[in-house]
């Protein structure tokens, strides 16, 4: 949304008589759920430009422009392109559409994957409410170095490479651009690993969500109205920062499911069991993976990973060993770690 104001809105006569226009480019679009284009590609190129200090970006043009740094009112942000009016045509026909290339430019240079969690640590004793924030994502697993057999790898890389360029596909056949997966298996068995493959593999950012003791089970049933009151009063306090399971399907596959553009999903969970059915059913986990204890091509990667040792006249022994032993990925690099 762009919206055309008077320079010096606060005097008619002078505003009226003034030769200089003023553009404000709100942070969002249709109310709080889209942030406008044109706001962040904005905010890149004045970063890119110039000091956090600096007050206007004066772009190397014929004409003179400036763009203020974000104005807030009433918790909403702006910015605001101030020129004079004979350049009207110039700035609606091509300069708001070269800051707008050049934003894109400036981020996809600066991008960086990123890993999102809405358990915030206050740090002083505690988490407080569920808010997103987030870090820098620098977690280097690949699947060149992921333990497990070459033939899931391969399955997951070409499922992986399907689903990026299936979004004529998705539209085609009327469904959210989404793909489920679930990982299941012992602790130690790399499903954190697998996902932080995947997120450097398709280059997506990731948004971690801790559902533990939360969906798990199914929803209320009528036994929960005789809780102990102390502690249904807990948990009606507390109740902002909880995910139901109705949502969460809402999110996966519901009505919501087509606003974020192309996603994944994973869920992991060392016991599959206890997940409500309505969570891992067909047409939400489009994929279920077991991540089972180490076999002998997982440990031929992690020797190759931590040894760098291609062969050795033990490595039968260690065939058949691991044939009779339930041993995890992570103990074996436990032990070539030591």
């Amino acid at each position: 949304m762009i919206a055309y104001t008077v320079f010096d809105p606060t005097h008619k006569l002078r505003g009226f008589l003034s030769p200089y226009l003023q553009i404000t480019f709100p942070e969002f679009s249709g109310g709080r759920l889209k942030r406008s284009e044109l706001f962040t590609a904005i905010q890149s190129c004045l970063i890119e430009t110039s000091s956090q200090r600096a007050r206007k970006l004066r772009p190397p043009t014929t004409f003179t422009t400036s763009f203020c740094f974000p104005w807030i009112s009433d918790e909403k942000r702006f910015y605001t392109l101030s020129f004079h009016k004979r350049h009207r045509g110039l700035i609606s026909s091509s300069y708001i559409l070269h800051v707008l290339e050049q934003g894109k430019l400036i981020k996809l240079k600066n991008w960086k994957l990123k890993l999102y969690t809405n358990n915030c640590y206050t740090g002083w004793g505690g988490y407080s409410k569920a808010r997103w924030s987030h870090v820098v994502f620098e977690q280097p697993a690949r699947f060149e170095t992921l333990a497990m057999e070459q033939k899931t790898k391969e399955e997951m890389i070409d499922d992986l490479v399907t689903f990026k360029n299936g979004k004529e596909y998705y539209n085609k056949i009327g469904k959210a651009w989404n793909r489920g997966y679930l990982l299941y298996g012992p602790p130690g068995t790399g499903k954190s690993t697998m996902i932080a493959a995947m997120a450097n593999f398709m280059h997506y950012h990731v948004y971690d969500l801790e559902l533990t003791a939360r969906v798990v089970k199914k929803e209320k049933d009528k036994s929960e109205d005789e809780k102990d009151p102390v502690k249904k009063a807990e948990e009606e306090e507390n109740k902002d920062s909880k995910v139901t399971l109705s949502g969460l399907l809402n999110c996966i596959d519901g009505i919501w499911s087509g606003c974020a553009g192309e996603r994944i999903i994973i869920f992991t969970t060392n016991c599959v069991d206890k997940l409500d059915p309505a969570l891992i059913r067909s047409g939400r986990m489009d994929k279920k993976i077991e991540s089972s204890y180490c076999c002998y091509e997982a440990f031929k990667v992690l020797k190759k990973n931590y040894l760098d040792v291609r062969c050795h006249h033990l490595f039968p022994i260690v065939e058949g060993l691991l044939k009779e032993t339930k041993m995890t990925p992570a103990d074996v690099s436990e032990n070539m770690n030591a």
